[in-house]
Parts: structure tokens; sequence; C-alpha cells
């Protein structure tokens, strides 16, 4: 019984050894010449003038929030676009009622201004 989970932990173990090596001798080997600029911490060219915990505003949330759902909401159309001579004219009136509630968010969002900025 045992010997039915050998090849698994040869391909665990092989896949261990791939990524730990590499990075330990990148580590080992690699050149070591830190100065001061190398150590400084950079943001754009210039210093930080801010704390990094400031808060952002909430319509920004908002805004990728809504981005990350019509996205996810476009990724069901590759699938109805590979299938559709399937099925039929009841696949695309169902396509087109999706597509028609997704219009309809899409207009009641950008009504109430959630795709202002500011």
């Amino acid at each position: 019984m045992l010997e039915n989970y050998l090849p698994i932990l040869i391909f665990l173990v092989l896949g261990v050894l791939f990524a730990v090596v590499p990075l330990g001798l990148g580590f080992i080997l690699g050149p070591r010449k830190p100065d001061s600029e190398k150590l400084s911490p950079y943001e754009c060219g210039f210093e930080a003038f801010e704390d990094a915990r400031m808060k952002f505003d909430v319509r920004y949330y908002l805004v990728a929030i809504l981005f990350i759902i019509f996205d996810l909401e476009i990724a069901f159309l590759f699938p109805w676009a590979v299938v559709l001579n399937e099925i039929g004219l009841f696949g695309a009136l169902a396509m087109l009622l999706f597509l028609g509630l997704l219009v309809i968010g899409f207009i009641y969002e950008w009504k109430k201004g959630a795709l202002e900025w500011e």
C-alpha cells in the first residue's frame, strides 16, 4: 500500500530540491556589496514624505471591488462562446439576459456615482 505513495514522495522531494538548491546557491555564492544607495528605501526617486500607513478613501476600494466583479462576470463569456453552437437559441437568450443584468448593474453604479473620482 505504501509503495503507491513512493512516486508522490519522490516528486515532492525533487520539487523541494529544485526550489531550495538554486535559492541556497544564490544566497551562498551571490556577491554582497552593500552601500548606502542599495540599502536606502526607494520610492519614485525621492525620499518618502508620508507615513506608509495612511488611510485610503473608501471610493478606492469601491472601484476595485467593482472592477473585480465586472471582470469576473466577463470571464463567463469565454465558455459560453466555446459552446455557442451546441446550446442553441436557449443559451443565446440566457446569455443575453445575463448581459442585460450586467449592463443594468453597470448603469446603476454609474448613476450612483461609484465610478466618479474627485
